[in-house]
This record gives C-alpha cells, sequence and structure tokens, in this order.
C-alpha cells in the first residue's frame, strides 16, 4: 500500500471522465447536509478531512462499478475503485454542482465572527429547496442573483474546480449591477475560495494493481469497520458481485418491490440472507452467511423471493401486521424457507397450512426462541420441511414438545409484561386480541394494518386507578391482559375513568347497546362481567377501597387469562 497526495480538481476531472468509480458492493450516499456543509467549511478554512483508500486497476476491473452520486457517464476507461471516500467525493461532487435536489449550498463572501468562545460559526448555509404548484423552484430569492448578494452569500456551485470563470463573470456583474470595480473585486473573492477548493489536498491509500480482489475486499471490511460498523449484508453484497459479477442491490430492490410489507417487519437484506441459509440447510446466522454458495442464491432468487412474500401473507392473515406487535422475528425465514415444499393439492396444502400455523403460534407464545433461535428455528425448519417432504411426523419439530416447550400456565399468562416492550408472550396476547378481531370500543372498527398506525395501548383497568388507589407498581399495573389497542379518540375519552363507567358510557352510546360491548369487549379476548366493576369512589375507607380494587383487578386478570389459553 502506499500513499499519495491528489488535489480536488485532479480528483474531480477523474471523476468526470469516469476513471474512477465505485465499486457496486458500497452502500449509497449517507451523509446528511449537516456532514456536507461542514465538509466544505473545513476545506475552505484548510483543515484536514481525512484520506481515501483506492485500488488500481489493471487489465480486467476485479468489481462489477458504478459513477459516483451525480456524476456523468463514463466516457474513459476505469483505472481506479474508490474502497473509502465515497460519501467525502459524492459530498463535494453534489454540492459543487448543485445537484441536491432539496437543498442549495452558499457560501458567507465574509468570514463571519468567532463566538464568545472563541469559535468560527460555518461558513457554508443550506438553503431548503421546493417546488411550488406552478412548478417554480422555491424560494425565489436562491435563484436571484442580486437577493443572494444582498444576503451576503454566494452559491458554492461557483467554487467548483474546474472553468467557471465566464459563469462567474457573469454572476458578479449581474450581483453588483454592472459595477465593473465591485464586480471585479467580487470575482477575485470568489476565486481566491476556488482557488482554495482546487489546490486541496485530500490523500489517498493505494493499493496497486496486483492487489487480490480478496485482499482489496479485507482491507475494505477493516478500513470500513471503524466508524459504521459494515454488518453481514454489506459484505455478502461484495462477495456476491465478485464472484457473480450481479449486483445484490438489484436484489434487494427486487424483493422490496415485490413484497413492501417487508419492512414492516424487519431488514429484507437480514430476512433475504437468513432464508438463503435455512434453504441450505444451515443455520440462519452471521457464520452461514460466508459459507453461502452464492451462486446457488442467485440462480434460486426468485424462489428465495417468492417464499419471503408468503411468509408475509401468512403473518398479515394471522393479524400480525408490523414489527411492533411481532412477538419474535424468528419465523418469517422459516416460513420463507418452507415455501418451496408446500404441497400443492388442496387437501395435503390445507393440512400443512393448519401445521404451519400451529408453528408460528407456537413460537410465539412458547419460550422455544428466547435463546439459541438460530439453532432452534433450523431444528424446526428441519422436522417441518420434513413433514411437508411425507419424510417425517406430524409434530416432530422441537417446538411440538409438551414436555419441554409447554404452554403458558394462568399464572404466566397474568404475569406477561406489557406488549409494547419487546417481550415474546406480551406481544402474543395481544396478537391473539388482534387476529380475534380487535374491534374499537368506541367506533367499531377492526384492527388493519393502516388502521393500526392510529391505535394506541391502552389499561383497560386504568393505570391511574391502580396506581394512586390500588397502589399497584408499575410491572402489575401494565401487564399484557390489561392491554388493548383502540385508536387515540377512545384512548382519550376513556383516560381514567374506571371500567364500569366508561363501558356505562360505550352502552349509553352503542346503537345496539349491551351486546355490541360486549361483541366488540369478545373480539379482544376480554371479558365483559368481570371488566364491568367499579363504584370505588364511594368506598370511603383507603383501605377497603385498596382491597376491592386488587380483587376485582385479579379477578379480571384471571379470567382472561382462561379465556386467552382456551383461544
Amino acid at each position: 500500500m502506499e500513499a499519495r497526495d491528489r488535489n480536488i480538481e485532479t480528483w474531480f476531472n477523474r471523476v468526470r471522465s469516469g476513471q474512477v468509480r465505485l465499486p457496486r458492493f458500497q452502500r449509497f450516499e449517507a451523509w446528511d447536509y449537516d456532514n456536507v456543509a461542514s465538509l466544505i467549511d473545513s476545506i475552505l478554512r484548510e483543515l484536514p478531512i481525512g484520506s481515501t483508500l483506492v485500488l488500481e486497476i489493471g487489465e480486467k476491473e476485479p468489481f462489477m462499478t458504478r459513477p459516483l452520486a451525480g456524476a456523468p457517464a463514463p466516457v474513459e476507461r476505469c483505472t481506479e475503485h474508490l474502497l473509502d471516500g465515497q460519501q467525502r467525493l459524492t459530498a463535494l461532487w453534489r454540492s459543487l454542482h448543485d445537484s441536491y435536489p432539496d437543498v442549495t449550498f452558499f457560501v458567507q463572501l465574509n468570514e463571519p465572527e468567532p463566538d464568545e468562545d472563541g469559535v468560527l460559526p460555518s461558513r457554508l448555509v443550506r438553503v431548503k429547496r421546493w417546488t411550488s404548484k406552478d412548478g417554480r423552484s422555491l424560494p425565489l430569492w436562491a435563484d436571484n442573483t442580486v437577493e443572494v448578494y444582498l444576503r451576503g452569500l454566494a452559491p458554492v456551485s461557483l467554487l467548483q474546480p474546474s472553468d467557471v470563470s465566464a459563469r462567474r463573470q457573469d454572476w458578479c456583474d449581474e450581483a453588483v449591477k454592472g459595477d465593473l470595480q465591485a464586480s471585479r473585486g467580487l470575482e477575485n473573492a470568489l476565486r481566491d475560495l476556488q482557488d482554495k477548493m482546487k489546490r486541496f489536498n485530500l490523500p489517498m491509500l493505494v493499493l496497486d494493481a496486483g492487489t487480490k480482489a480478496a485482499t482489496a475486499l479485507d482491507v475494505f471490511v477493516k478500513m470500513n469497520t471503524s466508524a459504521v460498523p459494515l454488518n453481514a449484508f454489506d459484505i455478502i453484497v461484495a462477495q456476491f458481485e465478485a464472484r457473480s459479477g450481479k449486483s445484490m442491490h438489484a436484489l434487494m430492490i427486487d424483493l422490496r418491490e415485490k413484497c413492501p410489507s417487508l419492512e414492516s417487519y424487519a431488514s429484507p437484506e437480514q430476512i433475504a440472507l437468513q432464508t438463503a441459509a435455512l434453504r441450505a440447510d444451515k443455520t440462519p446466522g452471521q457464520a452461514s452467511f460466508f459459507q453461502l454458495d452464492l451462486s446457488s442464491v442467485d440462480a434460486t432468487w426468485e424462489e428465495i423471493a417468492a417464499g419471503i412474500k408468503w411468509a408475509v401473507q401468512v403473518l398479515e392473515e394471522e393479524g400480525i401486521y408490523d414489527d411492533q406487535r411481532l412477538p419474535t422475528v424468528t419465523v418469517i425465514p422459516v416460513l420463507a424457507a418452507l415455501h418451496r415444499d408446500l404441497p400443492k393439492a388442496l387437501d395435503e396444502h390445507g393440512n400443512a397450512r393448519g401445521v404451519i400455523r400451529a408453528y408460528l403460534w407456537r413460537s410465539f407464545i412458547t419460550s422455544r426462541y428466547e435463546n439459541a433461535s438460530s439453532t432452534r428455528s433450523l431444528q424446526d425448519y428441519r422436522a417441518l420441511r420434513d413433514f411437508l417432504l411425507k419424510k417425517g411426523l406430524r409434530n416432530a419439530a422441537p417446538i411440538f414438545s409438551e414436555t419441554e416447550y409447554a404452554l403458558p400456565s394462568i399464572e404466566e399468562l397474568i404475569d406477561a409484561g406489557w406488549p409494547k416492550r419487546k417481550e415474546t408472550l406480551a406481544r402474543a396476547i395481544l396478537g391473539l386480541s388482534i387476529k380475534a378481531g380487535a374491534f374499537d370500543i368506541a367506533d367499531g372498527n377492526q384492527a388493519t394494518r393502516e388502521r393500526l398506525k392510529n391505535r394506541e395501548y391502552h389499561h383497560l383497568f386504568p393505570d391511574s386507578l391502580l396506581r394512586d388507589d390500588g397502589h399497584l407498581h408499575e410491572k402489575e399495573r401494565s401487564r399484557a391482559l390489561n392491554c388493548v389497542l383502540i385508536t387515540m379518540n377512545t384512548n382519550r375519552n376513556i383516560s381514567a375513568k374506571e371500567p364500569l363507567k366508561y363501558l356505562a358510557e360505550r352502552i349509553d352510546r352503542a346503537d345496539l347497546g349491551e351486546a355490541v360491548v360486549r361483541d366488540r369487549l369478545r373480539s379482544h379476548v376480554v371479558p365483559f362481567d368481570e371488566l364491568n366493576v367499579g363504584g370505588y369512589a364511594a368506598i370511603s375507607s383507603t383501605a377497603e377501597r385498596e382491597s376491592k380494587i386488587r380483587a376485582d383487578y385479579e379477578s379480571f386478570l384471571r379470567k382472561r387469562a382462561e379465556m386467552v389459553r382456551g383461544h
């Protein structure tokens, strides 16, 4: 490896021609506009901005490539792969060419005064841009030379390290309204800033053309794990493209198009790799990802994508619509991998779906995946696959063992915590209520993916009542069995009212009376009679009131636990 100097003007010339390109396995732009402004400001103040890593290219490119974002189509042969430095060079190219769609960068013509601590504020100003209904770019002043100049600003694009002398002169003449002396002074000031930009050294570490692709990849990974760690997918992308010459990013775009709901549950990249690992009879963990036959992943991609789409469909059919309600993400790749082996005949298919549904809910309500989930999911996958292929018994999967993974007891259901937290059993209890219908107590609308976005976690026995009068700890108050999802309006209307009162109000307002309210509560697997309690304010004795609240609450939890267990 060799260290070399290279100024920004040279960098831009090589980006413009296409001699410098990005390996396609690299992440896309990730910097926000604060990072971009800080970078340009550092250059104008001649502060260091780090170095880059470049792989020189011999006769054949080791990786598939793409130009930097915003750069023109290549016109010359690629001679360098930019392994590290993408964010900096992309930020410079796009800001200096004013190619960001929603922001324009300006430089203050006069250096700002230091603050009370002696720190110089940024010299860069960014202006948010948007398009009006009639197609004009707003704010209008950002495209008006005189208005920009009156604000003490100039477009950063006038500092780009290329021949912009004619455009700069025209801008200066327009800014000062034809005052020749003022225009030449302004032009000189901008030329000085441009020279700083052109001459600024952005050094590079160079791997020569004899470096093997695997070695370059290893250096890339090690250099990119210090600030923002690469995940397994980033590394697999590099290997996939090096071996197949195809873009795994393109496969992920394809997966998102085929299954747009997937991101509601988990990272598509992670699910794709986990599914591929299971299909290859490997644990769906990081160690297995690096052992995958990537050519097989490419060849069977349509099957993998179809399996993932089907897995999401199964979750939706069971009323699990997003990661906030999903008890364990472990099930998604298992279902996706099983899809290829589903029997096509109607009766056999229905039987298989019954087993898969049983597997799904047992994964939610038992402790099977609380530890070592990768190993256990592979064990379950193998047994389920063998059953689908008529090579194994129906309940051979370890998850069906009543000895090791028995259904939760009444006490375990009562102890399950608040489902907004990541507790498997708590989310399973909530999931059962959504599966049962989860009609809103007030407006009667059923829970759907879209409606869940506007539903809130509600304490059936009000939190304040249990806290202030029942003197129960937060863990006792916030239990899965004391929770349902209802609309924001219903939640605000119920507020801290005791159950008897808010149920009476619901009965009065429901067109069909008590029967409607009972049905709506039943749709959440909630017992009406045990919830229809109250009158605590009329109990004068603090101790008696506390005792009554606690007894009613315990009776309610126990009854609902019985209903959930038998559901």
